[in-house]
């Protein structure tokens, strides 16, 4: 009889102390889910607060634009006449050197806007003669950041402070000083840029840019009257900054725009799994107290 006792009271204590176990498991469980919950609303809160901040920053963007698409499209119509239409058949010489300008920015959580850059850079290095040498020009640290594993030994400078602050035409004039002053000696060049179309459509273009020795050898540049020397040299390097200014411009509204929209995506999924997991709480919560009730009335009933 004694021996008996002995094993039904420690039966009993093995069920109490496994009781305790799922006890403490379940308010683990339930520890768990509310700092992850937490986690989840603070994020919600900085997406929310991030997507009010690019909306501000996209609608002073845009207004700029504006007046941002006349420098630019002035210029690419001086090099779209000097060059006048593509020959068709006409190959690539592998002797020309090219030069690659990227326009992005320092700043992330937009998208693709800058992948976008990046991917269509490697598909012109991809697709370039092996014989031809391309170098390229990042402005922003994004491009530089995606490019650096694939053609590293390409990028010849990179610019950093982008993005923070509005572009000027002040920083488009530093940035082409920095191209004219990289010793680089160039037949041709390709800014390469997100045109902005709509708050939630942009596209990757192209703008050709070339070197005062290129221009002066373009048969077409003999349909502008009085254009010597001087004149050629001070344009070229001013419409060097125009077309940069114009992508950078571009380029930003683009970046505000799929930021917002970006930010607004993450808002919302954000709310989504508070709502899961608020209910995953509730269940929790629920079973804990469930358990903790079978386990008084359990305990009354043996008394």
């Amino acid at each position: 009889f004694q021996g008996s006792e002995m094993l039904g009271s420690r039966a009993v204590s093995l069920v109490a102390s496994s009781l305790v176990g799922e006890q403490q498991r379940g308010f683990a469980t339930l520890k768990d889910i509310s700092m992850r919950l937490k986690s989840v609303k603070n994020i919600q809160k900085i997406t929310k607060s991030m997507k009010m901040v690019a909306a501000a920053k996209y609608a002073k963007a845009e207004r700029e634009l504006k007046g941002a698409r006349s420098y630019g499209l002035g210029a690419k119509a001086f090099y779209d006449n000097i060059e006048g239409a593509p020959e068709e058949g006409k190959t690539v010489d592998p002797q020309d050197k090219e030069i690659l300008v990227l326009i992005t920015s320092d700043r992330g959580l937009c998208g693709s806007v800058h992948t976008a850059i990046a991917k269509e850079t490697r598909n012109i290095m991809r697709n370039k003669p092996e014989s031809q040498e391309v170098r390229i020009f990042c402005v922003g640290d994004k491009s530089r950041a995606a490019l650096q594993r694939y053609v590293a030994k390409d990028i010849m400078a990179t610019a950093n402070e982008i993005g923070r602050a509005p572009p000027t035409f002040e920083d488009a004039a530093i940035v082409a000083q920095a191209v004219l002053d990289s010793g680089y000696d160039f037949q041709k060049g390709t800014i390469l840029y997100n045109y902005f179309k709509s708050v939630v459509s942009y596209e990757t273009r192209k703008l050709n840019i070339l070197p005062l020795e290129a221009i002066k050898a373009q048969e077409n540049l003999t349909t502008y009257d009085s254009v010597d020397d001087d004149v050629l040299q001070s344009y070229s390097e001013y419409s060097l900054a125009q077309l940069i200014y114009y992508g950078m411009k571009e380029s930003a509204t683009s970046e505000q725009s799929s930021r917002m929209t970006a930010m607004d995506g993450a808002s919302k999924n954000a709310g989504e799994m508070i709502d899961k997991l608020t209910l995953a709480f509730n269940r929790t919560r629920q079973a804990v107290i469930t358990r903790e009730l079978i386990e008084i009335i359990s305990g009354a009933a043996a008394v």
